[in-house]
């Protein structure tokens, strides 16, 4: 089964300021708002395509309003019916001080290389982007995927995240 525990550990001092994101200023990671159509997701990035294409599989199906775990579980059914290894709900550790605390979970680790962030809301708060980002410094990862099913078209509430 795909579903294990895995813990990353993060130093405070590495989190991404979400006061600095929601300013504007200018950080070293970039993120693409993807609008369009499917086809603008054929990128060389094969994995991000193949993550997204699942998701907007998962959408035409299901379509907006549902729970995040409804979308999470439809994802994971859809990863695995493709082929696509993933993780689901791996700990990531903080440490503070010398002092780990726990609780931070990522929603999906597929492949071992992307971090996927799961929301179901109208509209994305920008600390979604500062979360990504410290998953991805917890875990020494490039490339994070957040996508948010509550908006009535898939392309519209993708979001991709790389350092």
């Amino acid at each position: 089964m795909n579903e294990q525990t895995t813990t990353a550990r993060i130093s405070v001092n590495s989190v991404p300021s979400v006061a600095g994101i929601a300013a504007g200023r200018k950080n070293r990671f970039a993120t693409e708002c993807t609008e369009g159509t499917e086809r603008d997701f054929i990128m060389s990035d094969r994995l991000t395509s193949q993550i997204i294409g699942a998701a907007i599989e998962v959408h035409k199906c299901l379509g907006p309003g549902l729970l995040e775990s409804i979308y999470e579980e439809a994802l994971s059914f859809e990863l695995e019916s493709r082929g696509i290894p993933f993780r689901r709900q791996v700990d990531v550790d903080v440490i503070y001080k010398e002092h780990v605390i726990k609780g931070q979970r990522l929603d999906l680790l597929v492949a071992d290389e992307v971090v996927v962030e799961l929301k179901s809301v109208s509209r994305l708060p920008e600390a979604v982007t500062a979360q990504a980002l410290s998953y991805l410094k917890a875990t020494g990862l490039k490339r994070a995927l957040v996508l948010n099913f509550g908006v009535p078209r898939m392309v519209a509430g993708i979001k991709r995240i790389s350092l």
